[in-house]
């Protein structure tokens, strides 16, 4: 069992402002085991999982069976019982802190009804993601890059163990998991609308394009996609406006976020075949570009890219605490000084500008713009890392 302390330290943090702690994110990332990290330090605890019969049935009358618990109250995948909420609340008022609630859900708070509503106030925050970079030992990288995040993925006793993983995980993300919050979608449909995303990660979004590639209305491809990102497999990133006199790309781009899945709907799933795939750049600026957003800790809102009509672009900009930092994302073992990139310290008005790469070493390129290898990027921004 793999220690994440700084997540428990969050959970801590955030029950000292609130009654109620939510940890989000995808299925099969760690939450239940970290939710079990937690509760050892606890004297009282009761477990719930929604996903078990017996559990459910004793939620049948949800306030009778909750209004007498103290001390710590798990609640596991919250999604397949969003009408929680509002009993939530009105227990949480009645309780005076005699009792905290720690949620775990499998969708955001957009996609589980009510509960942004419901627990305004009461609740705070976790996204619990994949292992990230700052959790291996730097000589694992490249396999964390090849096989993402997943824990039963990375840990795999090989790259055929963990190729079977995924493409279980994807067949019961798209036959259970999406079902269970509602979705009637069939999922042979939502395979190749998946798919098919794979082929615009890291480019811009087009809404009519792919609805035209798909056979679909454009509202239908948002509807899709928007599920997708609720449930922590696509991230959108945003465009950054400037005020300057260019014109700007006003589209949003699209990463699938853990690059072991990426690969798995490549059918890349050995180092040499990624090498030789044309998605290879692509791969890899999807890869480095979720790593620094985790390892900033940068949310949805502080996350955006800028490119403009001719051709000048920031792969990555995060807005945080007053600063703007940019990032380049470069596959390649040499990085050179571009003039796009002068162009958006200027134009951004940039604190600073990183350029990443998959080598090793940290060196100047100009006055405002240095060239760090994600290893060593990591490791100005080291955490506690497994083996």
């Amino acid at each position: 069992m793999h220690e994440r302390s700084f997540y428990l330290t969050d959970i801590h943090k955030l029950f000292e402002v609130h009654p109620a702690v939510a940890i989000l994110g995808p299925r099969q990332c760690g939450k239940t085991t970290l939710a079990k990290m937690y509760s050892e330090q606890e004297d009282e605890v009761t477990h719930l999982d929604l996903e078990d019969p017996t559990d459910l049935a004793r939620l049948n009358n949800p306030k009778l069976a909750l209004e007498n618990l103290t001390g710590l109250v798990v609640i596991d995948e919250i999604q397949r019982a969003p009408e929680l909420f509002p009993i939530l609340r009105v227990l949480i008022d009645r309780q005076e802190g005699h009792t905290r609630y720690l949620i775990l859900g499998s969708a955001s708070r957009e996609l589980i009804r009510q509960s942004s509503e419901s627990l305004a106030g009461r609740m705070g925050t976790l996204e619990l993601t994949p292992f990230t970079s700052r959790e291996v030992a730097e000589e694992n990288l490249n396999r964390l890059w090849l096989r993402g995040g997943f824990p039963r993925s990375f840990l795999a006793a090989s790259n055929r163990a963990s190729q079977v993983w995924r493409q279980s995980y994807i067949t019961t993300f798209l036959e259970r998991d999406l079902p269970a919050l509602g979705v009637s979608i069939p999922a042979e449909t939502m395979r190749r609308f998946w798919m098919m995303l794979t082929h615009y990660h890291g480019q811009t979004l087009n809404y009519s394009e792919l609805g035209r590639s798909f056979g679909i209305a454009d509202t239908t491809v948002r509807k899709y996609l928007d599920l997708l990102i609720g449930t922590f497999m696509i991230r959108t990133l945003a465009p950054w406006h400037e005020n300057i006199s260019k014109r700007q790309v006003k589209s949003p781009k699209l990463y699938v976020r853990d690059s072991g899945l990426f690969h798995r709907f490549l059918g890349t799933d050995e180092m040499k075949e990624l090498l030789a795939h044309p998605k290879l750049g692509a791969s890899w600026e999807g890869f480095a570009l979720e790593e620094i957003i985790r390892i900033r800790r940068a949310s949805h809102a502080e996350a955006f890219f800028w490119a403009t009509h001719a051709d000048a672009e920031l792969d990555l900009l995060i807005v945080k605490d007053g600063k703007r930092e940019g990032y380049e994302i470069k596959y390649t073992d040499s990085p050179k000084l571009r003039r796009s990139m002068d162009i958006a310290v200027q134009d951004l008005k940039l604190d600073s500008l990183t350029v990443i790469f998959p080598g090793k070493g940290r060196f100047p390129l100009n006055d405002h713009i240095t060239a760090v290898g994600l290893s060593d990027f990591i490791a100005l921004c080291s955490r506690p890392t497994l083996s």
